[in-house]
């Protein structure tokens, strides 16, 4: 059984068992999360909300919270002496699907 879910503004397609890196969520490792944003849940039949499914959810399992590479951000205008450059590390949770339920 698979599902999609959208959390961080971003939709998901899951199974359980599978490990995400998702935006950062205010949970610390060791915790269970609920996901309610079901926006379909594809089985032997498929189900799909208008605008979510009522009634499923998604849990998972906190593994970690952490930030990724770090990504340069380089601003330049030519002949006009403007440089700017800058670094970034989003932030991220890496979780691991348990259950779908519908």
């Amino acid at each position: 059984m698979t599902a999609i879910i959208e959390t961080g503004g971003k939709q998901y397609r899951v199974s359980e068992g599978d490990v995400l890196y998702i935006e950062k969520l205010p949970a610390e490792p060791g915790e269970t999360v609920t996901f309610d944003k079901v926006l379909a849940v594809l089985g032997e039949t498929a189900t799909f909300g208008a605008p979510t499914v009522a009634g499923a959810s998604v849990s998972a399992s906190v593994e970690k919270n952490g930030r990724a590479k770090k990504i340069i951000v380089y601003k330049m205008r030519p002949k006009k002496n403007y440089r700017r450059k800058q670094g970034h590390r989003q932030p991220y949770t890496k979780v691991v699907i348990q259950k779908i339920s519908v």
